[in-house]
């Protein structure tokens, strides 16, 4: 059957259309349109090259005299009530002597090179007096414990005399991005290499473990058991230590990135512990009211709260006040980020500080010591300002040592805020200490009143707290 010909405006018109449809389709919001995504066909490859460098971890804790303690946390198996044959045989074996109980943990681990290094958690082998090692051929090793860091709660062991070792290489955690799939292994309930997959969640979690939490957040699935196995990115890198759960949620595990665990893996494997650089200062974030007070025109850096005396801060001329802007030349913006930069400092180093003080910046060499892991870091009648409705009172040693201050602690402590007052409604709180009044330095409780009563009806004052668990906050209240 013959078909006529287009005409010319036929063509035009189709022309016009297409080049139309293309243009739109150009112009449309990225939002717009539709992607498909599809996960890995299988992660069987990726599990079979990976599962020879995964060990299971099961250590033993000999608890002296424990039987009485085993009794009572574990004397029925099967919960509930106890069994009455217990308390029937109770005289025959608690007379006796007391025995020996071995309490015994699992978990996971992975090996890095071929002289049978392996990393682990720290509370995977914390205190333990035996380590076994189980590896994917179900071989059992004796491992002796190389170092550990609970700061980080990493641990390195080793067995020896082991030929033939499959480890694992480690990838760059930097590199990791959230949404890409990743592969945990481990023995979640002493269910030994059980592989899962996900996708990262998130990183840089901070859960409270630590003063260097920075987890990546994911949702493979993580038991108990899988502590110190591998998450594994699609090459089949270990780019993290699974390490913790949420025991409420579902779903959700953390695993230590590797690019932190590298440097403390190679000081565990030098010298068998980690040592950390000092600045020896007391550091929270810049708040954006901390930095209206201060006059800074950008909410960027890290406010010094408290400089110990004798350490490094201390002799380079560091102030409290002082807010960091940068350590070496790289900038920093939350005191985690400085803690690690400094932790992660060699001993005596001499560390660049940029810093302002008093709107002026200033550049000051700090010479960093060794961090002390294991440091820690009757009062005066109260008197009332009748204008902000806040009771204060003189901080003494023994009110400095009840708050876990510095016994050089100035200012004056807030004992009470009375209800519908000034203070009330603009958050000061019992507990809180005022350092200073518009800029004022506050030492006592005269000086207080003094700089409270120096401002007039409807001008604004400010005072620069200290709060308990949250660090300096500023509040600012109108007066009427």
């Amino acid at each position: 059957m013959l078909k006529s010909k287009p005409s010319f405006p036929q063509l035009m018109a189709l022309f016009l259309i297409a080049g139309l449809t293309a243009f739109l389709w150009a112009a449309a919001p990225a939002v717009d349109r539709v992607y498909a995504f599809s996960a890995p066909e299988s992660f069987s490859e990726l599990a079979e090259a990976a599962k020879p460098g995964v060990v299971n971890i099961r250590t033993v804790k000999i608890i002296k005299g424990g039987s009485p303690v085993f009794r009572h946390f574990f004397g029925n198996p099967h919960g509930g009530k106890r069994n009455p044959f217990d308390e029937f045989f109770g005289p025959f074996q608690g007379d006796g002597p007391q025995r020996d109980f071995k309490q015994r943990s699992l978990g996971s681990g992975f090996l890095i090179d071929d002289d049978g290094y392996i990393v682990t958690n720290n509370h995977v082998i914390e205190d333990a007096d035996q380590i076994k090692v189980i590896m994917a051929d179900n071989k059992e090793f004796d491992a002796e414990l190389v170092g550990r860091d609970p700061n980080t709660d990493l641990a390195l062991i080793r067995i020896e005399g082991v030929s033939g070792l499959k480890p694992l290489d480690l990838g760059d955690s930097e590199a990791l991005k959230v949404g890409t799939w990743v592969v945990a292994i481990g023995s979640p309930f002493g269910l030994e290499q059980t592989v899962t997959a996900g996708i990262v969640s998130a990183k840089g979690r901070i859960i409270g473990s630590g003063p260097y939490d920075d987890f990546i957040q994911t949702d493979a699935s993580i038991n108990p058991g899988n502590s110190g196995g591998p998450l594994l990115n699609l090459d089949g890198k270990v780019v993290g230590i699974n390490t913790a759960i949420i025991a409420s949620g579902q779903g959700i595990g953390f695993a230590i990135p590797i690019n932190l665990a590298k440097g403390i893996i190679d000081q565990l494997k030098d010298k068998g512990e980690v040592t950390r650089g000092w600045l020896g200062v007391g550091i929270q974030d810049l708040t954006p009211e901390l930095a209206d007070y201060y006059g800074l025109k950008a909410e960027k850096g890290v406010l010094v709260t408290q400089v110990f005396e004798g350490d490094p801060a201390d002799k380079a001329g560091i102030k409290v006040n002082d807010v960091i802007l940068s350590v070496d030349g790289k900038p920093v913006s939350t005191g985690r980020e400085l803690s690690a930069m400094i932790a992660n400092t060699p001993v005596g180093h001499q560390t660049k500080v940029e810093l302002i003080r008093d709107g002026r910046q200033k550049s000051l060499t700090v010479t960093l010591a060794k961090r002390d892991e294991n440091a820690k870091t009757v009062a005066t009648p109260s008197q009332d300002t009748d204008e902000l409705g806040i009771e204060v009172t003189d901080l003494d040693s023994d009110i400095a040592r009840r708050f876990g201050l510095d016994a050089k602690e100035t200012g004056v402590l807030v004992t009470d805020v009375k209800d519908g007052s000034l203070a009330r409604e603009a958050d000061v709180r019992p507990g809180d200490i005022v350092k200073e009044v518009n800029r004022t330095v506050v030492k006592d409780t005269n000086d207080f009143i003094r700089l409270i009563k120096k401002n007039q009806d409807g001008e604004t004052i400010q005072l620069l707290i200290k709060r308990p668990n949250a660090g300096y906050v500023v509040v600012k209240i109108q007066r009427k």
